[in-house]
């Protein structure tokens, strides 16, 4: 298999073309893919970007490093978006035209039975985005108090019996540890609606997931150094999958804070840093879900710093 199908493979970028759009790309200007993953929007980005252009790419996976692109115009940053500014500035960039992040998980570690991301496989329950990281999920449902536990599933698994749940993990682990996703599944299985199993199951390692990675907190401190780091009509763009980020991205572009809380003037403006390009948000059409069921659950917001 050829090189370039394999990072085709990785992960197909969702809503490439209104990603591009939204970014309003100037050729010398200088962008930030902070979720490189398999490089898809990258090199779109670079396609656009004129000589003088230059485009910086996070990601805090080593996996992802191997679809780097040889162009002069790119530097690779291994590390977690959450520590924007420090990297940008220590490549002493202290301004930026443009922010693409296409949050959640990409296809690659779904669909890698060692990562322990998906409850299809078996294997090792892992979670961890950065390998080098240290807590796994195992460590979660094995340390962790039964009331942190239910907040974890209730808050970011958005489950109704998130208590159960946190009370079955507790007692399963007093006579064996929690090690593998069968070890999981074992105590999930017996407590989701048929009907709806897939989808609790989902919820269930979601929630796992997003606080293995701290995945909010890491999205809350993108949103603001963004806000600092982009210049005047300085564009951010960012897709986001489940309800939980996708409410925090709405709120942050409307008012500035997380909250969602509105501020307003003498006048009765509203005091956001940055303008809404698009009111209404953007999904994918019927087409792209067919070609890449990934993207079915996507939503894309686009916003200008003012």
């Amino acid at each position: 298999m050829n090189e370039s199908l394999l990072k085709q493979e990785y992960h197909i970028p969702a809503l490439l073309p209104q990603c591009m759009e939204g970014l309003h790309i100037h050729k010398d200007g200088t962008y930030v893919d902070v979720t490189f993953g398999g490089g898809g929007h990258s090199r779109e980005i670079l396609s656009i970007l004129g000589d003088q252009g230059s485009l910086y790419a996070f990601d805090q996976d080593e996996d992802a490093e191997n679809n780097c692109p040889k162009d002069k115009r790119f530097t690779f940053v291994r590390g977690n978006f959450r520590y924007l500014t420090n990297f940008m500035h220590y490549h002493k960039v202290e301004a930026i035209d443009g922010l693409l992040a296409d949050l959640g998980v990409s296809s690659h570690h779904f669909d890698d039975p060692t990562r322990g991301f998906s409850f299809r496989f078996e294997g090792a329950l892992d979670m961890r985005m950065n390998k080098r990281a240290g807590q796994t999920a195992a460590d979660i449902l094995n340390e962790y108090s039964e009331e942190e536990l239910a907040s974890v599933f209730y808050l970011y698994g958005e489950l109704k019996n998130s208590r159960k749940i946190a009370l079955e993990v507790v007692r399963r682990r007093d006579s064996k540890k929690f090690e593998t996703i069968a070890d999981f599944l074992e105590v999930l299985r017996p407590l989701t609606n048929r009907d709806q199993e897939k989808k609790n199951l989902a919820q269930a390692f979601q929630a796992l997931r997003i606080e293995v990675n701290g995945e909010m907190d890491a999205l809350i401190r993108l949103l603001k150094q963004a806000e600092q780091l982009l210049k005047p009509n300085g564009r951010l763009v960012i897709i986001s999958y489940h309800s939980l980020e996708d409410r925090l991205v709405k709120n942050f572009l409307k008012s500035g804070n997380a909250q969602g809380d509105i501020e307003k003037d003498f006048f009765g403006n509203v005091q956001s840093p940055f303008r809404l390009i698009n009111n209404k948000v953007i999904v994918p059409d019927d087409e792209e879900c067919a070609r890449n069921p990934r993207a079915r659950s996507a939503k894309l917001r686009i916003a200008e710093k003012k």
